[in-house]
């Protein structure tokens, strides 16, 4: 299965993201336009995996980032702060599911950029394989391989133990494998 995974995230981002966010506690709001330019697309993904709505994770994304623009001083430092940022999204996402009452839905599959034709193909196929998965998995997938989380990071957006990470990708590995095979 080949992935997007992100290019960043490395100590000197997370340096940078911090200080952004310092400066955007204070007001700063060009220092909050750079934070929001290196964060609001990977949150709009993220959200996207969770409502598997265009629209409802624009709004997730866009809820987020003024929430992380009027509490940006309340960052108590203990995570990353994407980790930070994503505990928003991932709050906001599902007290908004809960307020839609939606059902189960299957993801747009124009997620990511498209390839020559077998690679369309296979990524199509790979993303209804994904689309398939419950939600719980589903999450640990979107987080491990197209944001490059650690499993340690995934249990504290989450909330979870870092076993159950773990589970919950095996899991989904095997039902993936046999999808796909």
């Amino acid at each position: 299965m080949r992935t997007e995974r992100r290019t960043d995230g490395g100590e000197g981002d997370e340096r940078t993201e911090r200080a952004l966010l310092v400066r955007t506690a204070e007001g700063d709001e060009s220092a909050f336009r750079l934070l929001y330019d290196r964060l609001a697309d990977r949150v709009f993904r993220y959200a996207f995996t969770l409502l598997h709505d265009r629209h409802l994770a624009e709004e997730v994304a866009q809820e987020t980032m003024v929430i992380v623009w009027k509490q940006a001083a309340t960052f108590e430092g203990r995570s990353k702060v994407s980790t930070w940022v994503f505990g928003i999204a991932r709050f906001r996402a599902l007290d908004l599911l809960r307020k839609e009452k939606r059902g189960d839905r299957v993801p747009e599959l124009d997620l990511v950029e498209p390839d020559p034709a077998p690679a369309v193909e296979s990524r199509e196929r790979t993303l209804r394989a994904i689309g398939t998965l419950p939600e719980e998995q589903r999450e640990v997938v979107f987080l491990t391989f197209y944001e490059g989380r650690s499993y340690g990071e995934i249990a504290g957006i989450l909330g979870i133990p870092e076993g159950t990470v773990k589970s919950r990708m095996y899991y989904a590995r095997r039902s993936l494998a046999e999808a796909l095979t």
